[in-house]
């Protein structure tokens, strides 16, 4: 045992340096020992707490006051949350507050804090020391998981360059068969010409010797074959099959190849609740109700004559407006008309949607054009040849779908945006079937919050839901109950849950159906006359075109 160093640790008086002192002072937090403590009871700069050592911290030690220097706050105001002295408390700063004992409101302080210590101790720390482990089998997961998912992507690769090279090596077996065949043919011929030659020489031969020759009867026992030799073997030609290329087309290569499913990435927003912890905070869900009701109706310029088309939600506040003239109308919920725009061409618009900025989009069908008004100015951002661009909605990542009908209405596809740029092109299933009817009837259009792609397809009597990839996940063709007319689906819109809503125009009403087109309930009972448009605001609130009427209902249709 080191007893210098045991030495070293005795307790001395901080003045004299006295072993084992048997008091101590709170105020200064010094060691005394008994001769050192009148000593430092003269200091008067200070009010002294000396108490026996064993009592040490005992006191409490009393801050000073920031405003009267000579005082000690032994006062803490309620109020104000901080410490005052005696002094303080006569000042009109503090009159009617509550005042209470320094000490009590430590020991109140320290009270919460010990429970904060407790809480973090027992509570927090190991949740998140659990949640840390979690993670790391989450990242191991994950590891495990990307790789089977390339595994599982390669091998399917592998067999579809398998059925390529299939293919290849059967062209190629067949162009070899063709080329073998054309070869023997060939041959055959060949060798019928080489005896004609030989019959040609012997003829010739025998011609010679039959006029060098004076023998009457060998000359005239000669027959010409002559004309049988005029008789040219048929001229020879070999056709060669032509390989006709089909043009690649890259969507049905990705369809054939397949697509991942859409996850999500948790955000800000999630986080873990204490209480339970295996509970994710994420958007309440709003449960339908049994009847819907009209929060507001907006009469608006539109009815018969100028029939309303589209509407769509600029904020929970204004909606655009678009109908079978050539001005797009700004309502407020009031039904004051707050903006108008003339379009650029002076034809009507097709099809309108807002986009994040706030900024109107609008289709003109005539010119082939997708345009953009900002302050008052319209540009074009799109122009196109041989399509017709028609309905338009705007995507969570800021691009644009557009609706787009063949000019000699053939063909309907939709086409991703990003400003200017063509993305992505949606035309064909799995089987190479055309997803849309090719007419030029309404299909309204719009993204869902997992990001399908859904079209109202009025022609076809379906909505036709694809993934972001552009692969068919569902078609909708309405509910059998108690509607008497055929499905004719028109505007399209998608709320905070991604439950779909349609307008049916010809049975008057709305369906509501979950992202993967299970009937959920009718909108019927808010007295809709040819429910045209839809959209939906930030609140889940459902806007309601009617066609002939020209009014804008908002509808709530949630508890």
């Amino acid at each position: 045992m080191d007893l210098h160093c045991m030495a070293q640790d005795v307790v001395r008086c901080h003045v004299c340096e006295t072993p084992v002192p048997p008091m101590h002072c709170d105020t200064c937090h010094m060691h005394l020992c008994v001769v050192c403590v009148g000593e430092h009871l003269l200091d008067e700069s200070k009010e002294h707490k000396v108490v026996p050592f064993k009592r040490r911290g005992s006191t409490t030690n009393y801050p000073k006051c920031p405003i009267h220097s000579t005082k000690q706050c032994e006062l803490h105001c309620e109020n104000c949350k901080k410490a005052i002295c005696v002094q303080c408390v006569s000042s009109k700063k503090h009159k009617k507050h509550k005042i209470v004992d320094i000490g009590k409101s430590l020991e109140s302080k320290k009270s919460i804090l010990r429970k904060d210590l407790k809480e973090l101790v027992k509570i927090i720390y190991p949740k998140y020391t659990d949640l840390t482990s979690k993670v790391l089998v989450l990242k191991e997961d994950l590891k495990k998981n990307t790789s089977k998912l390339a595994e599982a992507i390669g091998k399917h690769g592998k067999e579809l360059h398998k059925e390529i090279d299939i293919a290849i090596k059967k062209l190629l077996s067949d162009v070899d068969e063709i080329a073998f065949k054309k070869y023997d043919f060939l041959c055959k011929k060949e060798d019928e010409i080489k005896c004609s030659v030989s019959e040609i020489s012997r003829s010739i031969n025998n011609l010679e010797k039959a006029l060098n020759s004076d023998d009457f009867s060998f000359v005239y026992a000669f027959i010409s074959r002559n004309d049988e030799f005029r008789r040219l073997p048929p001229k020879l030609t070999v056709s060669f099959p032509r390989f006709t290329p089909q043009k690649i087309n890259k969507d049905q290569i990705s369809q054939l190849l397949g697509s991942l499913s859409t996850v999500s990435i948790p955000g800000k927003e999630c986080y873990y609740q204490m209480g339970s912890p295996d509970v994710v905070f994420s958007p309440q869900v709003k449960p339908l109700i049994d009847e819907s009701k009209i929060i507001t109706e907006i009469n608006t310029e539109y009815g018969e004559s100028n029939v309303l088309c589209s509407v769509s939600c600029l904020s929970d506040e204004h909606v655009w407006t678009c109908g079978k003239d050539n001005i797009l109308r700004l309502y407020s919920l009031q039904g004051k008309l707050e903006q108008s725009v003339r379009t650029k061409s002076g034809n009507e618009a097709e099809g309108i949607t807002v986009t994040q900025g706030g900024d109107l989009v609008y289709t003109d069908s005539y010119e082939k054009t997708v345009n953009i008004v900002k302050n008052t100015q319209i540009h074009t951002v799109i122009r196109v040849r041989e399509w017709i661009p028609g309905f338009i909605c705007s995507t969570s990542s800021g691009d644009l779908l557009v609706v787009m009908v063949s000019d000699d209405e053939t063909e309907t596809k939709v086409v991703r945006y990003s400003g200017s740029t063509e993305k992505q092109t949606i035309q064909y299933d799995d089987k190479g079937q055309q997803l849309y009817s090719s007419d030029p009837y309404p299909k309204y259009i719009c993204e869902n919050k997992n990001l399908d792609i859904c079209v109202a397809d009025y022609y076809a009597n379906a909505v036709v839901v694809v993934n972001q990839a552009g692969k068919l996940r569902i078609t909708y063709t309405g509910h059998l109950s108690s509607t008497t007319l055929p499905f004719e689906p028109v505007g399209i819109a998608t709320d905070s849950h991604s439950r779909i809503l349609t307008a049916d125009w010809n049975n008057e009403c709305i369906h509501i159906v979950d992202q993967d087109g299970q009937f959920l309930r009718y909108i019927n009972k808010c007295d809709l006359n040819h429910p045209f448009g839809l959209c939906v605001d930030m609140s889940d609130n459902l806007f309601v075109a009617e066609l002939y009427k020209g009014k804008v209902k908002k509808i709530q249709y949630y508890l």
